[in-house]
């Protein structure tokens, strides 16, 4: 159900209760010269304070609570039917005690509101409209629908995560799946490639023939698509692997950094929050990936990963000191690319270059719903 609607609905219910307690007013009050705008006013708060009741359900429940003393106090001896409604919205939005803690203060307070009215009565009788009035047996009938509602829904959400995890998961093994099998295929027909225009060249080379530039082409392209399709699997692998893991599996990666020879460092600052798991494993393949980078491509003595928690962002920086490495091609790669890609979809920044004097760069910034 849209927000609109769920709006709309607790707009219909307070329109609804405030009708009945005025109407139940007016029905008590039959004469125009016992027309009392205090206590029509506050049965008016009493209901349509409800609008709110699942934005600030503590807020209506008080407001609820004070205008049924109110117009009590004012002589309308009207039950109270928002009050109820109120405790049920309190309950289901997790404030049980703040609801219990309202409802046992009504029961005491009530009935010396009612003796302000009727001053003729006895404490007593003050005790048992009270009870008329608030209809205890329905005050716990409301609390308990709450909580067996916000029950409802938090089973309801937990299978609803069940669900995206198990969609999330199968679609992984899929995409490894697909990935092996168009390894495999593609791998026999580049290997076949590969081994032709190689044994041309060697039978060219060993008859001291001349060697077509073509054919060197060829098998040049081989070997590079043959390293392309490792490369790309291997990615693939380490994807699905690093869906398992998150921020808290950081330092094992840069202790395994820290096992090749690589001087690494890990600084953590901010207080840890809890991230959503997108989030989560966005930043552990962030260190990942530029992690593995620096150990393919650079030839670095020192990285440093830097994360820095912020009330409405994570900052993610690994630095190096290294350069590339002769032979192993720009580091603008598929790896690069997945990051750019991840960031992006959470709606954050990455930036990945050299730095001015040596080394290279990944500084990304994600940010956070306070919620």
């Amino acid at each position: 159900m849209s927000r609109a609607r769920i709006d709309i609905a607790d707009g219909a219910v307070a329109v609804a209760v405030t009708a009945v307690l005025l109407g139940t007013g007016l029905s008590a009050h039959r004469d125009p010269a016992d027309l009392d705008v205090l206590g029509y006013a506050l049965l008016t708060i009493a209901g349509l304070s409800l609008a709110m009741a699942r934005q600030a359900p503590v807020a209506v429940l008080a407001m609820s609570g004070s205008a049924v003393l109110g117009y009590q106090a004012t002589g309308f001896d009207v039950p109270a039917i928002g009050f109820l409604v109120a405790v049920y919205a309190t309950v289901r939005a997790g404030q049980r005690l703040v609801a219990v803690a309202g409802s046992i203060l009504l029961v005491l307070t009530l009935p010396f509101a009612m003796l302000l009215a009727h001053p003729d009565w006895a404490v007593g009788e003050a005790f048992t409209h009270a009870r008329d009035a608030l209809q205890l047996a329905w005050l716990v009938a409301a609390g308990a629908a709450g909580e067996a509602l916000r029950q409802a829904e938090r089973r309801a959400e937990e299978a609803e995560r069940t669900r995206e995890e198990t969609a999330r998961r199968r679609a992984d093994e899929e995409r490894l799946h697909i990935a092996r099998e168009l390894h495999d295929s593609l791998t026999h027909q580049i290997s076949v490639i590969k081994i032709q225009s190689e044994a041309a060249v060697h039978v060219a080379h060993k008859k001291g023939e001349h060697v077509p530039e073509t054919l060197l082409a060829i098998r040049e392209a081989g070997r590079e698509a043959a390293r392309e399709l490792r490369a790309t699997l291997e990615a693939l692998r380490e994807d699905v692997n690093a869906s398992r893991h998150g921020l808290g599996h950081v330092p094992e990666l840069v202790e395994r950094a820290r096992a090749t020879g690589l001087d690494a460092t890990l600084t953590i600052t901010g207080e840890n929050p809890t991230l959503p798991a997108a989030l989560d494993r966005t930043v552990y393949r962030i260190v990942q990936e530029s992690l593995t980078n620096i150990s393919r491509h650079a030839h670095a003595v020192t990285a440093s990963v830097r994360i820095d928690y912020r009330p409405d962002a994570v900052i993610v920086r690994v630095d190096d000191d290294g350069g590339l490495r002769p032979g192993s091609g720009a580091v603008h790669g598929v790896g690069l690319l997945g990051m750019q890609e991840r960031v992006t979809a959470l709606g954050g920044r990455l930036h990945a270059g050299p730095q001015p004097e040596r080394g290279f760069s990944v500084h990304a910034e994600l940010p956070v719903d306070p919620s």
